[in-house]
């Protein structure tokens, strides 16, 4: 009997602690959660005239005189180590992928040089995206001097943002010049996207007014995570005309309201009057945004998208979840096009020929509602053709999904699809 009396405490205990449990979970949930307000415009305007309003939308501030320079695939990391190495103050790098490899050698060899050299050289990796990273790479920068910090460190003092990770790819030198884009430190991102090995992707050599831009999405993370502010002519100089290119970045995450890169990206499929190319490797789009897609469609406007397939991606999972949605999109006109040779990473979306977004935001959930991102509207019809024409090289050698065959694929295909777009928000 005093068994049974135990055996039946022991059971109601565990089931109040259980309780407890989840009650937090949704607690810290309920905090954590973003509000995700179903978007709408309505506007005839051309997107070439209303760039003050898609900044200010975004919480941003459009500046001109700005200089871009497109950096393609493993040579993007030639023209930036180049770059560390003759930074003369301030060296600031954030990224989210940093796996032990060829290319962290030589990224940790040239941050370490500087370091060495007496340049202030801070370094912000996420926790998660980079626990690969080698040990005597690690070990190096910080024996160096460089400031080594990871975000959202597993820790039970981080346990309600362990889900919200920092996913920028961004470069700052003296506060004078920065890139922004998909490239992260791994030895895929090496070589030309040759064979199935090496991945294709994009990111922009910026100097100009928008560095500053730059520059203060990194002092976000960094300031929250150290608590170190950084001012003066190293970081924040007073900054000339390099070009003539008008350019505005969206990154901040307000609690309370939708995400800027996420407004900045629907608002500009609502306003396109001709054309919308999407290059993008994990195309996730949410109801809203569909049905943005079609109206556009309506409107006339030529809608493109190209992605790897489950063949070319590093994570089969997230095509099979974007998947589900690919039926509703052909039947709203929007052409689909996949990539299976390798990894399609850049994330790039042109309008009209006029303007482009380009940095580190996937077309998902996660990075719209969750991630710390960063993407860069350019208004630039010299830049926007340059990226078509990066859509044109590709495109080429893609299937193109017929409706048709497409509602004819396998049972088993279909399962996965919807299996893993249950899944969808924290693929």
């Amino acid at each position: 009997m005093m068994e049974s009396f135990l055996g039946s405490a022991a059971h109601g205990i565990t089931a109040i602690l259980l309780g407890i449990v989840t009650l937090l979970g949704l607690v810290i949930w309920s905090i954590k959660r973003h509000n995700s307000p179903r978007l709408k415009i309505e506007c005839g305007a051309s997107i070439a005239t209303l760039i003050p309003s898609l900044a200010g939308l975004t919480l941003s501030t459009a500046v001109g005189g700005n200089a871009v320079q497109i950096l393609e695939n493993g040579h993007f990391f030639d023209v930036l180590i180049v770059r560390i190495g003759a930074a003369r103050q301030t060296v600031h790098f954030e990224t989210f992928l940093w796996k032990e490899g060829v290319l962290g050698q030589r990224m940790a060899a040239a941050l370490s040089e500087r370091a060495r050299a007496g340049i202030k050289v801070r370094v912000l990796l996420d926790a998660t995206g980079s626990k690969k990273i080698g040990k005597s790479e690690r070990q190096q920068m910080q024996d160096a001097g460089c400031k080594l910090v990871f975000f959202h460190e597993r820790s039970i003092y981080n346990i309600g943002v362990m889900n919200e990770r920092d996913h920028r790819k961004l470069c700052v030198i003296d506060g004078k010049e920065a890139f922004v884009g998909g490239h992260c430190v791994v030895d895929e991102w090496l070589g030309n996207a040759e064979d199935g090995k090496h991945f294709a992707d994009l990111s922009v050599h910026l100097r100009g007014p928008i560095v500053h831009s730059v520059q203060a999405a990194f002092s976000e993370n960094w300031g929250g995570q150290t608590g170190e502010l950084f001012v003066g002519d190293d970081v924040f100089p007073q900054l000339e005309a390099a070009g003539d290119v008008t350019i505005h970045a969206a990154y901040a995450k307000p609690e309370g309201s939708a995400p800027a890169v996420k407004i900045l990206h629907h608002t500009a499929i609502c306003l396109a009057q001709k054309r919308i190319w999407i290059q993008n490797p994990y195309f996730i789009p949410e109801p809203e945004a569909i049905d943005a897609f079609g109206e556009a469609v309506k409107r006339g406007v030529d809608v493109r998208v190209m992605m790897p397939s489950t063949s070319g991606s590093d994570n089969p999972m997230v095509q099979h979840a974007g998947h589900r949605n690919f039926e509703k999109l052909l039947k709203c006109g929007v052409r689909l096009f996949e990539y299976p040779h390798t990894l399609l990473h850049q994330k790039v979306m042109t309008i009209d020929g006029v303007w482009s977004a380009i940095g580190s935001s996937n077309f998902d959930d996660r990075s719209f509602d969750t991630n710390d991102e960063i993407t860069l509207g350019i208004k630039d019809e010299a830049l926007a053709s340059q990226l078509d024409a990066v859509f044109e090289k590709y495109v080429g050698r893609c299937k193109e999904i017929d409706l048709k065959a497409w509602q004819q694929r396998g049972l088993w295909h279909k399962a996965k699809d919807n299996m893993f777009y249950l899944f969808n928000e924290v693929l």
